[in-house]
């Protein structure tokens, strides 16, 4: 389970070594400021040369090098739509890690509050991570493509949705799938994410229920991340077609317009 935690709450934690910081935006972006003792894991790591995530071997070797050992807590933080630090505490939460932590607002907003920064790299020391893969919160293609009891979530734009969107090669969503852009799930005024009580209300407007099993899917997985902490903050049995839209189309399944 992801927890989201307040800037006191990190801020008296950050030096703590039961912690750890993790940036998870992309490496230009840790270079240009960075929390204090935070280590950037960005994006492009989850991931191996062919797009596809990465196994849970290779996973607790890129999580053991930054320095996260099965002893410590991870305390995630990114930038301003939370796609990263989304993606990563569903990672984390697979490799079955129930400890994960999110800091609720963005970088730019802890440092608009006059928080202290860092310009240099972070020394890691690299520890044991042991996975112990939770396949609870994942689904897979043949999950999505059964489709039996499922609420497919499209959290992908509107016009992705409807096929009006020139960069998928089969336009359209997954049959039966509901829109929830991902967009509306993001936080405002330097939160990350949106509030508890709105969360709920898009979900109800969707005529999704509490009751209702939840799949959510984008194109390749970050923006559904987003849904899938959105759903399980509201206690929602939900689970990521990681795989998402670019596996379908490439799978030549069918889709509706």
């Amino acid at each position: 389970m992801t927890t989201f935690v307040s800037a006191d709450w990190i801020a008296e934690r950050i030096e703590n070594p039961e912690f750890l910081v993790i940036d998870t935006r992309y490496s230009m972006r840790h270079l240009m400021g960075h929390l204090k003792s935070a280590i950037n894991v960005p994006p492009p790591k989850l991931r191996d040369s062919q797009g596809k995530l990465l196994s849970p071997e290779d996973f607790s070797q890129l999580f053991g090098d930054a320095g996260l050992g099965d002893g410590l807590t991870p305390v995630l933080y990114d930038g301003y739509d939370g796609r990263n630090s989304a993606m990563v505490a569903w990672v984390l939460e697979y490799l079955g890690r129930d400890d994960v932590h999110i800091l609720d607002i963005v970088y730019d907003e802890w440092k608009s509050q006059g928080r202290e920064v860092l310009y240099r790299p972070v020394p890691r020391t690299q520890s044991q991570f042991t996975p112990k893969v939770n396949p609870a919160v994942r689904a897979s293609l043949d999950d999505v493509a059964k489709g039996e009891g499922l609420q497919l979530v499209d959290t992908r734009t509107v016009d992705e949705y409807n096929g009006q969107s020139e960069a998928d090669d089969k336009p359209g969503h997954i049959p039966g799938a509901i829109s929830v852009v991902w967009e509306e799930m993001v936080g405002e005024d330097g939160m990350l994410v949106c509030s508890e009580e709105k969360a709920r209300r898009i979900f109800e407007a969707a005529n999704i229920k509490p009751s209702d099993p939840v799949v959510t899917y984008c194109k390749t997985g970050a923006r559904a991340a987003v849904g899938y902490l959105a759903f399980k903050r509201l206690g929602y049995d939900v689970r990521l077609f990681d795989g998402s839209y670019a596996e379908w189309e490439k799978s030549d399944l069918p889709v509706e317009l």
